[in-house]
């Protein structure tokens, strides 16, 4: 016991300084430049802020992914010749309906048709054509929907400043979103519901609007309307999408004659898509349709070959912004609908921290006096340990970048109690040692060696329940699963390395005769 190895001094020091550094910026507002720049992040519920329960209408995916192969089947069956006549094109349920085809033309069609999607499984039955997703398709196909949901709107946030949010999934098509420490969650509900689908589609020129609002529209055609200045200007609009927002590589806020604009440009592909269409329709209006509704309608005086544009409209200066952050940010798979909405105040979340300031305090001197009373010189052993402990978590939440919630605070006073019980555990078998009359060497010896398995038993036991809480639980139980899981192994370090160095330095100094104990 007397022969602490100098390997494990160096280590339990390093340690212990290491501790040290890494929490003191933590009592800094701006920590000073000799220490380092990371902190301990502060959740939603002690720095203020929003949480939303976002549901993704995954439904509409599988009607947009419909559609997008009816048009290609439209499109196979008309455009490449010889052309293959039939008397309705549907969506149905789930599946893609032709009828109508003659029998001559039943073969011809099902080979044009069998790579339309391969997702999507073609039966024939009396002449009418399915293309029907298959399960485990529309399995894929949600879950897909629900992860890039997830990326666009991580985006979105990003993009306004929000430090450190959560975004995650829960359950099969809900998300989770909470932002500490926004000032204006009102703009962020906005930017959320924006499907920010963006598409351009050539005015339909030969369709007549007066029959357009009758419900006569051609069935290569769609009814839009334009929102200007409160009243709504009806377009003809063809179905056919002539380059969609996926091409967007940049959109940015800018100014055009002193008036508001979104600036955008195409990647290679959409920009030579974009100047073709725009030549072979010179004289012609160009839907700029946005969530289906047209921005604005340019006519095409010239084309367009640089791979860019603008988009104008009655806007403020912040709404451009914000169109041009979902616009650079991406669209949306299918629309979000806000199921839940919590706002903190941070005054709330100020208290919080000051009830759990007071928590702590009370707790680490209720066991600190506790110990002093009953172990002494060995209790401020102890307690030298607790603080050395308390620095460690800090640490780790400052490197790991980990969110502490009120939870954590929890689990963080609950340490300050468990932090002792590896001492209690060696000083009440170095207390047993001594009185069977061993000397005081070989008791503190003794004491350490036949607590080791019970320290390690116990200790284990209680890691492996909070990596369960960790693993099935969500939110705030994980909060008190992280701070409880670093102060059991951050105890165990303090009680075996920290607490025995310190008795074996006293034991080298003093050489005493009976332990005060």
């Amino acid at each position: 016991m007397i022969n602490y190895p100098r390997w494990a001094i160096a280590i339990t020091l390093i340690v212990c300084a290491w501790g040290i550094v890494f929490a003191a910026p933590n009592f800094f507002d701006e920590p000073p430049g000799f220490l380092p720049e990371s902190q301990v992040n502060l959740g939603l519920d002690l720095q203020g802020g929003a949480h939303l329960l976002l549901e993704v209408e995954i439904d509409d995916v599988l009607k947009a992914s419909l559609e997008s192969i009816r048009s290609q089947v439209r499109r196979e069956l008309r455009r490449r010749q010889p052309r293959i006549g039939y008397k309705s094109l549907k969506v149905e349920g789930n599946a893609v309906v032709i009828r109508g085809f003659k029998s001559d033309d039943i073969d011809v069609a099902r080979e044009r048709l069998r790579n339309i999607d391969r997702d999507a499984a073609i039966s024939v039955s009396g002449g009418i054509f399915r293309l029907e997703f298959t399960e485990q398709a529309i399995i894929d196909r949600r879950q897909r929907a629900i992860e890039q949901s997830i990326e666009v709107v991580r985006r979105r946030v990003d993009e306004t400043g929000v430090s450190e949010p959560t975004i995650q999934q829960q359950g099969e098509q809900r998300i989770i979103v909470q932002m500490p420490g926004i000032d204006d969650p009102e703009r962020i509900k906005r930017l959320l519901g924006k499907t920010a689908k963006l598409t351009f589609h050539l005015v339909n020129e030969q369709a007549s609007v007066a029959d357009a609002n009758r419900g006569i529209v051609p069935s290569n055609s769609m009814l839009l309307y334009e929102n200007d200045g409160g009243q709504r200007v009806p377009y003809v609009v063809l179905r056919e999408v002539v380059v969609s927002g996926e091409r967007l590589v940049d959109a940015q806020a800018t100014f055009q004659d002193g008036q508001p604009i979104v600036s955008f440009r195409f990647d290679a592909q959409g920009g030579q898509i974009f100047g073709r269409v725009t030549s072979e329709n010179v004289g012609t209006r160009l839907a700029i349709v946005l969530d289906n509704e047209v921005v604005s309608a340019p006519n095409i005086q010239s084309p367009i070959l640089g791979g860019s544009g603008i988009i104008t409209g009655r806007f403020a200066v912040q709404e451009t912004v914000d169109l041009a952050l979902v616009l650079r940010a991406g669209a949306l798979p299918a629309p979000l609908h806000i199921l839940e909405e919590r706002t903190v105040g941070p005054g709330l979340g100020a208290d919080s921290i000051a009830a759990g300031k007071i928590a702590s305090i009370v707790g680490f001197t209720a066991v600190v006096v506790f110990m002093i009373a009953s172990y002494g010189l060995f209790g401020v052993m102890a307690t030298v340990a607790l603080v050395f402990n308390l620095a460690l978590i800090l640490a780790l939440l400052s490197v790991l970048g980990a969110t502490l919630t009120l939870p954590g605070i929890a689990g963080i006073v609950l340490t300050i109690g468990m932090a002792v019980d590896a001492n209690v555990l060696i000083l009440e078998r170095i207390k047993e040692e001594a009185r069977n009359g061993r000397s005081p060497i070989a008791a503190v010896d003794a004491g350490y060696r036949r607590a080791l398995t019970t320290i390690i038993d116990s200790n284990l036991t209680t890691l492996i329940a909070a990596l369960l809480l960790f693993n099935f639980g969500t939110g705030p139980i994980k909060g008190f699963a992280v701070t409880l899981s670093m102060g059991i192994v951050s105890s165990m370090f303090t009680a075996l390395m920290l607490t025995r160095l310190l008795v074996v330095i006293w034991l080298r100094r003093k050489r005493p005769s009976k332990l005060p104990i």
